[in-house]
């Protein structure tokens, strides 16, 4: 039985006696009422008159019926003989012999029920105070971890894809939970902890328990910072009790999701470190060398950032395997997308693999959201399955930001966008080493009021110098094509993130990839840096005067360089220029073939039963060069 059961039944068990005593009381009033209290001279009166048929008589009151029913009592006044008195009238006389000891049962309820009741709500309140799973007031050093098991949907290997270095590594753990004998009679020991790490979103709590799906074992999970509390020990507790209900369970697994919340380095950071925190901490580790793998409890945990990390816990005997869990390459991608793509009625036209070409770098939760978000279209379209096109409207929706058509923008800031966003694709068509147009609006989406959006043909490991200078140049398209056609006057402020993210760019060329010829293949780090002293806090200065204002130069030459070369393009390709502007102006969204097509004089056939990527007529002249 539940608690929230044994609350239900006591509660019930209060209102009915509640009921009891209200209906005790009632009728007990309900015969008071009925009896008429009489002076011992009008009883008198009416004994001597034969109006009285009974009396009972017990100590000195005296209850009694009339000849017409009517019950009455009086008191018999101090050595009054009443029966010598009323012997002569004729009135029955019954007498009661009363003991003032004696206890009736409703006398002892009416009496103790005070008392139970307050007994009964102090037992409530201590059971809720001490509830299971440190929920309670006084159960704060419980712990808080949760027991998942079949009924909270089983997960296994099959409903995890695109990590198979990953699962292969854990099918270990499986067997071993499954069948531990096998390696123990080699005197194998399969490792007591294992560190799943990798980019958020990559799937590590769900491949924690795909393992323990395949075990069929129970699993129990918690969060790092639900050790971490403001009462000195509490954290330290917890840890304890885990441990305790983790062997009371075994074979079981423990999962910690994001465990740097409570196993960052100890004695690092300003002011020295949290000791709430850190006797946490020592208690895990003592935890993990108290238990012996034969136990059956395997500890798994999860974080995204393994530097932070004490060394302590990476030691040979606690969490001495560690799994990486990636972002998915485009093989990956479409594995998970088929497993996401099995739970909503899919069209015949759907392809996986396009989608999954298009979305280089997405993790898992990510393409799960590509998913929820086409059906979301296709409900709002009244469609009965999700298409192809929903799957690409949802995929530009995630990577660019959603649609704002309602914006009201003039005809000049039309223009002006359409020639930006041109002069970013004509500069990407030209640098050999750029990566293909996927597709350029000037719709406004999220922040920004238009964009090129470019995207590799495969996965990229490393990348190359002539990659980022082209993509260097391809950033200063956009305003090199506003001062070319409108003038220098007339440049706006929409190249700011494009100059952000080139000189960002330029920085690490020169101070962390070597790429500068005159510094070399040397790291810079930061111009500053805070160094903690006793209780002051010094700056530090990592370079000389002399070297910044090299890099300085060098980040000034290479941005310089790519804008020459881009203004190159621009200036080659005026015709395309025009063109290319004049199709956004018309049809405001075009993919990368569709620009081609433009660029080569191609009329633009759509059809859409929505109509919403019919070609629009634009209401502003196209400007000529300035």
């Amino acid at each position: 039985m539940n608690s929230f059961a044994k609350n239900a039944l006591l509660w019930v068990g209060i209102l009915i006696l509640i009921g009891f005593l209200m209906n005790v009381f009632q009728q007990s009033n309900n015969t008071g009422s009925s009896t008429v209290s009489l002076a011992y001279s009008e009883f008198m009166n009416n004994a001597k008159q034969g109006d009285i048929s009974e009396v009972v008589i017990a100590n000195q009151q005296i209850n009694g019926t009339m000849n017409d029913g009517t019950k009455f009592k009086t008191v018999i006044p101090e050595g009054e003989n009443v029966v010598d008195r009323i012997n002569d009238t004729g009135v029955r006389i019954v007498a009661e012999v009363v003991n003032p000891n004696e206890v009736t049962p409703l006398s002892m309820l009416l009496s103790w029920f005070p008392m139970l009741l307050f007994i009964g709500v102090w037992i409530f309140f201590m059971r809720q105070m001490q509830g299971k799973g440190g929920g309670g007031a006084l159960g704060f050093g419980k712990s808080k971890a949760k027991l998942l098991s079949e009924k909270s949907g089983r997960v296994t290997f099959d409903d995890v894809a695109g990590i198979e270095e990953a699962k292969q590594e854990l099918e270990e753990v499986v067997e071993f939970l499954k069948d531990p004998q096998k390696f123990q009679k080699l005197g194998g020991k399969i490792p007591k902890g294992v560190l799943l790490i990798g980019p958020p979103g990559t799937g590590k709590t769900l491949t924690a328990r795909a393992v323990a799906g395949e075990a069929d074992v129970p699993f129990f999970t918690i969060s790092g910072s639900d050790f971490v509390e403001m009462f000195v020990g509490v954290g330290a507790s917890r840890v304890r009790d885990m441990f305790e209900q983790g062997k009371k369970n075994a074979p079981c697994i423990i999962f910690i999701d994001e465990i740097d919340a409570v196993g960052r380095q100890r004695g690092a950071g300003l002011g020295g470190g949290n000791d709430e925190r850190e006797q946490t901490l020592n208690q895990l580790l003592v935890e993990m060398d108290g238990f012996e793998v034969n136990e059956g409890v395997i500890l798994i945990a999860a974080t995204n950032r393994p530097d932070v990390l004490d060394p302590a816990l990476l030691r040979p005997g606690r969490f001495d395997r560690q799994v990486v869990v990636p972002n998915p390459d485009i093989n990956g991608r479409e594995k998970i997308l088929k497993v996401h793509l099995k739970k909503v009625p899919m069209a015949e036209n759907v392809d996986p693999k396009v989608i999954a070409r298009g979305t280089p770098g997405f993790s898992g939760a990510d393409l799960a959201n590509i998913v929820n978000e086409a059906a979301l279209i296709a409900a709002r379209r009244n469609k009965d399955q999700v298409g192809q096109a929903e799957l690409e409207e949802a995929k530009d929706k995630i990577m660019m930001g959603a649609e704002r058509r309602s914006m009201v923008m003039t005809d000049k800031e039309k223009n002006l966008t359409a020639y930006h966003e041109a002069g970013h694709a004509i500069v990407a068509l030209n640098e050999p080493e750029s990566d293909p147009i996927h597709k350029a609006t000037i719709v406004p989406r999220g922040r920004a009021l238009g964009l090129v959006m470019r995207l590799p043909e495969g996965d990229r490991i490393s990348m190359a110098r002539d990659k980022i200078e082209a993509d260097l140049s391809v950033a200063m398209g956009g305003r090199i094509a506003e001062e070319l056609i409108f003038g220098r006057e007339k440049v706006t402020t929409g190249a700011s993130s494009d100059i952000k993210m080139a000189t960002d760019t330029a920085r690490r060329m020169v101070t962390e990839w070597g790429m500068s010829d005159v510094l070399g293949p040397l790291r810079y780090g930061a111009d500053q840096e805070e160094v903690f002293l006793g209780h002051s806090v010094a700056q530090t200065k990592n370079i000389s005067d002399d070297t910044a204002a090299k890099i300085d130069s060098e980040i000034r030459k290479i941005v310089e360089d790519s804008y020459k070369r881009a203004t190159k393009i621009l200036k080659d390709k005026m015709d395309d220029l025009h063109k290319l502007a004049k199709g956004l102006l018309e049809y405001e969204t075009l993919s990368g073939d569709e620009i081609k097509d433009v660029l080569k004089g191609k009329k633009i056939i759509r059809e859409d039963s929505n109509g919403d990527d019919l070609p629009k007529k634009p209401g502003a002249s196209v400007p000529k060069t300035a």
